[in-house]
């Protein structure tokens, strides 16, 4: 279950109103009515976690509501600083560009590659990778043995924004990258571009300026929206503006975009104001698709591959979850022992002890399969995804090498954009850029 592109959240003062209703007195009640467990009714009932959506349609059979009425609206699961009102930015128009393909070749200058998502998303659009940076040895070697013909720069992001024309001799049409999300030391009130000295924004912005190319694509983790309350997009938000471009950004889900993985990610884009001005039609972020797909729809014969393993004592946890289920469904004192301290902290993390179902996407991957927080286990064995089903999962073709070892390789998938989610952005950009050829 979806709302534009934001993971579902109950509505908790709905809910209590509706109890009132059918003289529901306590959640014990209630859970019994579901006929679940009062620590699966907790469950569904936080905000870490977005419940499933059998036991949403179950709770809203027995509120005699419908799903939609005990479900927050999209705004009120986004909170957004009430100062982004003074800015130049675009926040909600969608079109659908399944059909789109570009009518002249546009290239693309990368920044922060990684295992390449990003830039192999982009690529599948129609867009030229014209140039690749990324420092990480193991990374950048993904990238030269998957796309040859790339130039990709192995080097310091600092050194390349100071020595550009080093590296780039024909005119960009496209920058893009996932620079870090980073606290910004605020210089009096300037709240620009030399408040974003000793981040790696910086650079990124540096380049941005010297380019001036005619778009942009800055991608980042969902929490950039209230990182420092705020202030970290805030001025990001004002240094592209001042930079001459016109600002769109939007949260985008991955499931919404061919991607079996509830993975949310802030997308900004920036439209130089010269096109701006000749416009016939503005930039829009690419429509949800209506299917989207879960894990029994992406984990079909999949290459064998290396895979790190559970402890034993991890291993006889992890058999009592069922799929879809997590620590709630363990017998108490095995939680409570497998959990530690964290049993004590409302309830624990939500994602400890979680074994993932075939009928659900997957929930965000990280960069180690098997961290206690965020366990991502497979369905019906007991072990964490292997390296090409986290491939697989980050919608990667089998056929994308990655390089390092094991640990490496589920670092660049886990920090990589999607590569289904990538190019659905792209086509937007091409859809946008189509108009003046």
């Amino acid at each position: 279950m979806c709302i534009g592109g934001s993971l579902v959240r109950l509505n908790k003062g709905s809910i209590i109103e509706k109890m009132k209703n059918q003289n529901i007195k306590t959640q014990t009640e209630l859970a019994e009515k579901i006929d679940i467990s009062k620590s699966q009714l907790s469950f569904m009932f936080s905000d870490e976690y977005e419940p499933l959506k059998k036991n949403v349609i179950k709770l809203a059979d027995v509120l005699k509501v419908s799903p939609n009425d005990i479900i927050l609206d999209e705004e009120d699961q986004m909170p957004i600083n009430s100062d982004f009102n003074r800015y130049d930015y675009k926040l909600d128009e969608f079109i659908d560009v399944s059909n789109v393909r570009k009518n002249k070749d546009y290239n693309v200058f990368e920044t922060f590659a990684g295992a390449g998502g990003l830039a192999l998303g982009l690529e599948s659009a129609g867009l030229s990778t014209y140039g690749a940076v990324e420092i990480d040895k193991n990374a950048a070697e993904t990238l030269r043995i998957n796309r040859p013909k790339w130039k990709v720069i192995e080097n310091d992001i600092e050194f390349i924004a100071d020595n550009l024309d080093e590296f780039i001799d024909e005119e960009i049409d496209i920058l893009s990258g996932g620079y870090p999300c980073q606290t910004f030391s605020y210089a009096g009130k300037r709240n620009g571009f030399a408040d974003t000295r000793g981040t790696l924004f910086y650079p990124y912005s540096k380049i941005l300026s010297k380019l001036k190319p005619k778009a942009f694509i800055a991608e980042n983790v969902r929490g950039l929206v209230n990182h420092d309350d705020g202030k970290t997009l805030e001025v990001m938000l004002k240094v592209f503006i001042k930079e001459g471009y016109e600002v769109y950004w939007n949260i985008l889900n991955s499931w919404n975009y061919d991607v079996a993985q509830k993975r949310e990610r802030i997308v900004i884009i920036g439209i130089r104001e010269d096109l701006v001005k000749e416009q016939k039609y503005p930039f829009r972020f690419p429509l949800a698709q209506v299917y989207k797909p879960v894990l029994k729809d992406v984990l079909k014969d999949v290459p064998k591959s290396k895979v790190t393993a559970y402890s034993d004592k991890k291993r006889e946890v992890m058999k009592l979850v069922p799929p879809g289920g997590c620590w709630v469904d363990l017998p108490e004192q095995i939680a409570k022992d497998y959990m530690g301290k964290s049993w004590y902290s409302g309830g624990g993390k939500r994602g400890m002890a979680r074994r993932i179902s075939w009928d659900e996407p997957c929930l965000t991957l990280t960069t180690s399969p098997s961290q206690k927080q965020t366990e991502r286990c497979h369905p019906d064995e007991t072990r964490p995804f292997s390296i090409r089903e986290y491939a697989r999962i980050q919608s990667f073709p089998d056929e994308w090498e990655f390089s390092g070892g094991v640990g490496a390789q589920y670092r660049q998938i886990g920090n990589a954009v999607p590569v289904n989610l990538a190019k659905y952005i792209g086509k937007s950009l091409v859809h946008y850029l189509n108009q003046f050829n």
